[in-house]
């Protein structure tokens, strides 16, 4: 007896990664195993959009949305798609790409398309920070403060990134937080504090090196305040996964946490900046979204080698 073909919609946000893109209607045709999947092809049109038509999508019954794009697009999109029987994949054409590195899809078009037709489908846990889903990391400090200029900047990519960070790191004040988990309550002074669903920001800076999707909980990473002498070595920590092994770094796991500063402000969830209040609460939901990945995936990130950033810069897979 023949399988039933799967429904799958592929929702492409032509705002990210635009050269990218023009090619992936006809990959999809050459290369899905139409076998399999008979699918069809979206644009979304403005903010907002990937989640209204993923929403739209799941109340249909559509077995697999597909966002194309960054991990603003992955998390318009999964918003849409937790508690559902409709699962989530991924052809990253992003700035970063996270959520898909994290997955170990690849950074090609040809080569996400061949992930979807080798996958299977597995739960994976997502976060919220103060009822708002994330799917990769959020965070307050310093990395809220360049999402929030890096947004609103009129370049995107790695090198984009790497510029506002050094600009705005001259005149950051880190601040202290009071910070409390089922099992603790601490102060710190701190330069960042991300909550990591995922393993990594993106363009394998790893910030929770050992960050599974699926056991339950965050990966609270905490930078405490550190010297310019000091930022070579953060960098390459940060880019060979051993950023949990610096000195000024205190890692916690937790299925929650809760994050008290003086004043509301900034902060970020999969990159997106906004402004939020003073207390935050941060949450993993187990299992509330259905994802593509490899049969036999446990929910963790094989770092890569830092050869493969340069490779991927070379090929265009970065900004």
């Amino acid at each position: 007896m023949t399988e039933k073909k799967k429904s799958i919609l592929f929702l492409i946000n032509p705002k990210s990664g635009v050269q990218k893109k023009r090619r992936i209607p006809q990959l999809v045709e050459k290369y899905l195993d139409k076998g399999r999947y008979e699918y069809k092809i979206e644009y979304t049109q403005y903010a907002g959009h990937a989640t209204e038509l993923a929403k739209e999508a799941a109340e249909r019954g559509v077995d697999v949305v597909v966002a194309v794009g960054g991990d603003g697009t992955v998390n318009e999109v999964g918003s849409s798609l937790v508690h559902t029987g409709t699962a989530m994949g991924v052809i990253p054409c992003g700035s970063g790409n996270g959520f898909a590195r994290h997955l170990g899809i690849p950074m090609d078009v040809r080569g996400a398309i061949e992930f979807i037709n080798s996958a299977d489908v597995t739960n994976i846990d997502y976060g919220k920070l103060n009822r708002h889903p994330f799917f990769c990391a959020c965070g307050v400090g310093f990395d809220a403060l360049v999402s929030d200029h890096f947004a609103h900047g009129n370049r995107r990519g790695m090198f984009s990134y790497v510029q506002k960070t050094l600009t705005d790191w001259v005149t950051y004040k880190p601040e202290t937080y009071r910070i409390e988990t089922p099992h603790q309550k601490r102060s710190f002074k701190a330069f960042v504090i991300a909550c990591g669903n995922a393993a990594q920001y993106g363009n394998n800076a790893y910030i929770a090196p050992y960050a599974s999707m699926r056991d339950g909980l965050l990966t609270i990473s905490v930078l405490s305040p550190f010297q310019p002498i000091e930022v070579p070595e953060i960098v390459a920590q940060l880019f060979t996964s051993q950023f949990n092994n610096n000195n000024r770094m205190t890692t916690l796991s937790a299925p929650w946490v809760k994050i008290k500063r003086n004043t509301p402000g900034p902060v970020h969830y999969d990159g997106e900046p906004c402004e939020m209040e003073a207390e935050l609460l941060v949450e993993v939901v187990p299992s509330g979204l259905k994802v593509l990945a490899l049969p036999g995936w446990d929910g963790t990130c094989t770092p890569q080698p830092l050869y493969r950033l340069f490779f991927d810069v070379i090929a265009g897979n970065v900004g």
